[in-house]
This record gives C-alpha cells, structure tokens and sequence, in this order.
C-alpha cells in the first residue's frame, strides 16, 4: 500500500519539481527561446503561414474616391508618431558633378551583429551608424528605447523585447533625433547613384531591403533585414555593406541584386542617414532633390512603375506594394489602396513553386493599413489585420496590425473591442506615443 501511495504521488512531485526548475532565472532563459521555437513550428506545420491569403472585401467602394482630393488635414484624423513629419530641407540644394572615386570604404565605426539577440538588425545597424558620427552606445542602449517589448519582470530585458518582431524605420529615425544630440532623416527611392554620392561624401546609410533564405520547412521564404551601407567598388559593382546576421562585415552586394525586386524595392528603395547636426547642410545638398521628401516619394513611384512594366509573379508584387507605398508616402491614400489591392490579388496566386508567398510583409510595413483606413475601408484593415496576426505570426504580437485594427474597430462603432486593442498595443509597446495618443481622443487614460 505505502508503495502504491508513492507511486501515485511521484508523478505530480516530479512535474511540480520540473516546472519549478524551468523557471529558474538561468534555466528559463535558455529553455524557454527552444521551446517558442518548437511551438512556432508545430503551428506552422498544422496551419502553415504562405497558405494564408486576405482578399480585399471593398474594392469597389474605393473607386468612388477621388485620388487627390483630400488634403493631409483631412484625413489625418489622429496626429500619431507613425506620421511624424521627418527632417525637411533647409535651403535649396546647389547639385555638383564633381566625379566620384571609383571606390569608397568608410571605416570609423564599431562593427555590430545582432547574435544573441532576436529581431535585433534594426537596433545593431542604428548603432553601428550612430558610432560612426561619434555615439558611445550600442545595439542594447537603442533596443531599450525603440523595442522594450512586455514589462514582465520575470524575463531579463532581452527576453522582454523578443516579441517585437520588427523596429519601423520612422522609429530609428525618432530615437536619433529625439534622444541623440545627433540627426536623421529617412527618404523613399534610393538607387546606386544616390548610394555612391552619399557614401563618397562621407554619408553611410541604413537600407531596409528583403532576401531569400530557407525557413523551418526547408522552402525558401522571404524575410525583411536593415543593411548598414558603408563604401562601394565600381571596378567589381558592389556596394560594400555591414551585415548583421549571416554574411558579417564588410559583405559586398553587386549592384543588381541590391536593387532588386524582392531586395530594396520591396521597401520602396527606403534609407535612413544619421549625420552630425553641423553637416546638415552638407547632406542637404548632396541628396539635391531628394532632400524633399514629395520629390523623393515621386522617384520611389517612377521606379515601382517601371519594375511593373517587365515584371510578373511576386516581383510584380513587390512593385505594386512600393507603388502603394509611394502613395501613401504622398497621402494619396485612393491611389495607395489602389495599388495595395493589386499587390494582394498578386500575391494570393503565388506559391505555386519553390518560393513562398512572402508572409512576412506585413510584420514589417504598415501601408496598406494607412491606405484602406483613410479611405474608409475600415473592415479590409480589420481584415488584413486579422490575417497577419492569426494567420502568419506564432504569436499575436505585432502592435502596429493590433494598433490599426483597434482604430479600425471604433470607426465601425466597436469601441470596446478597439479600447482592448489600443490597451494591447501598450501592453507590448509600453508609452508607444500613436496608442496613449489614440487612447486620450477616446478620453481614456493609458
């Protein structure tokens, strides 16, 4: 009997006494990254991530809206930090055609990867540019501030930012004009010879662009990644980049596959320059017309419009998102919801080879949010947001789709449903300044 009675009580002690091991502070950080990771791919594997698809449910709506006719002031209902103005030019920019170097490699930072770390390209590539204009932080200084993820006080700090899957250019932008005594501006359709001009001026640059690498099943899927741009090399047609992950530093990239279509224009050809206030001029003048950011949006759009001209398939895709970007960019949200609606009606009829459907878009770009809320299709944003948090994320986590469909839900007359959204997107962003914004219109505190 006494046997039998240890036997039965052996079994809840010995996962009691398990339990209580996992959540040791030393063992529950090396546990719990491997056993997300397990869950990841058993929810993949049951509902895999490339077979989710969002058709568009209001086309027809948005054709009755004039492209054009609303002005910034009119649709921008919400000032919000996702619209924050960036650094406009100061003076007219004087352009020079004094002949480049043939090659160019800037050298004065501290290299920086984003091992040990997740989701972390943004943080170590803004720190790798801030050093190089004189910051003394690093990848974690910039990280605390743009991606402090849930305020668990049982997860060390850099468990605490693992679910916040993306850092958004505007943010990196923010974080240096806001809590650096240095500068930012970021601007829309870069190419290699704004690269090469920026960069024999002593200008580096961060580029947000897309690759190609194979996931969990073994497909090749397409994943978003910053690049710290650093020098160039005509006579072998690269641009010398600082990659954080797999290809480290100084890592050339020939100039065709940096502008492809899956690579830098999936993000519209974007960059951000950080630079020390007392060569703002210097920069103003070097970018010459794209120290406007209209004029810099208008080029991004001439350049997705010609990639559609002799593309198909998903670089055609890829084309009509940035288009839609570009317009967003312009506040021509008709026009941008437009293109957003091709871009998906493209991308439903992908995976039908060894590429999949590039999943992983809207963890990154919020565009088409913008797009389809200020021309009032406030079910397509609920619904987009529904399939990108559902459908192709292990884990709800991404605050801006929660963010946009919370503000989606109150104008279809749902407001608890968005005051539960907004509290949500402070949950895993806390003080993100558009959700305590949105929070106090509703006359709620966060």
């Amino acid at each position: 009997m006494q046997n039998r009675f240890n036997r039965f009580w052996a079994i809840p002690i010995a996962v009691l006494l398990i339990v209580g091991l996992y959540y040791i502070p030393p063992i529950h950080d090396r546990l719990a990254p491997r056993l997300d990771s397990l869950r990841t791919q058993i929810k993949y594997f049951i509902n895999p991530p490339e077979e989710a698809v969002f058709q568009p449910a209001q086309q027809s709506a948005i054709e009755t809206i004039v492209s054009g006719t609303l002005t910034p002031q009119q649709v921008v209902s919400t000032p919000t930090r996702t619209q924050t103005p960036i650094p406009g030019p100061t003076f007219t920019p004087t352009l020079t055609s004094t002949p480049l170097p043939a090659t160019v490699k800037l050298t004065e930072f501290r290299y920086e990867d984003q091992k040990n770390r997740w989701n972390y390209c943004g943080p170590a590539n803004l720190s790798m540019a801030l050093n190089y204009v004189g910051w003394d932080g690093n990848r974690d200084t910039v990280a605390k501030s743009i991606k402090p993820g849930v305020q668990d006080p049982s997860l060390d700090f850099i468990q605490q930012g693992r679910s916040d899957v993306n850092v958004m250019p505007y943010e990196m932008v923010d974080f240096v004009n806001e809590e650096t005594q240095f500068r930012a501006l970021a601007r829309l359709g870069g190419d290699i010879d704004l690269a090469k001009s920026l960069l024999a001026a002593g200008f580096p640059f961060i580029a947000e662009k897309g690759y190609y690498e194979k996931d969990y099943s073994g497909k090749v899927a397409w994943l978003g990644h910053y690049q710290f741009v650093t020098g160039y090399d005509d006579a072998k047609s690269v641009l010398i980049v600082q990659d954080t992950w797999n290809d480290g530093p100084n890592f050339p990239v020939p100039y065709d596959e940096f502008m492809a279509s899956e690579a830098w224009l999936s993000f519209d050809n974007i960059f951000i320059v950080v630079y020390a206030p007392e060569r703002e001029a210097e920069l103003l003048n070097v970018l010459g017309p794209y120290a406007d950011e209209a004029w810099a949006a208008r080029q991004a759009l001439s350049t997705a419009e010609e990639h559609l001209e002799t593309s198909s398939g998903i670089e055609s895709f890829f084309a009509w998102f940035a288009k839609g970007t570009s317009h967003v960019t312009l506040f021509e949200y008709a026009d941008a919801a437009l293109a957003y609606d091709q871009a998906f009606s493209i991308y439903n009829d992908l995976g039908k080879d060894d590429k999949q459907r590039p999943y992983r878009m809207m963890w990154y770009q919020t565009g088409p949010y913008k797009a389809y809320f200020y021309s009032g299709r406030y079910q397509d944003v609920i619904s987009l947001a529904e399939v990108t948090l559902t459908e192709t994320i292990a884990k709800p986590t991404l605050e801006e789709s929660i963010f946009w469909r919370g503000r989606a839900k109150y104008m279809i007359g749902d407001t608890p449903g968005s005051v539960t959204d907004l509290r949500e997107t402070l949950r895993l962003h806390p003080n993100w300044p558009a959700a305590v914004q949105a929070l106090q219109d509703l006359g709620l505190q966060p």
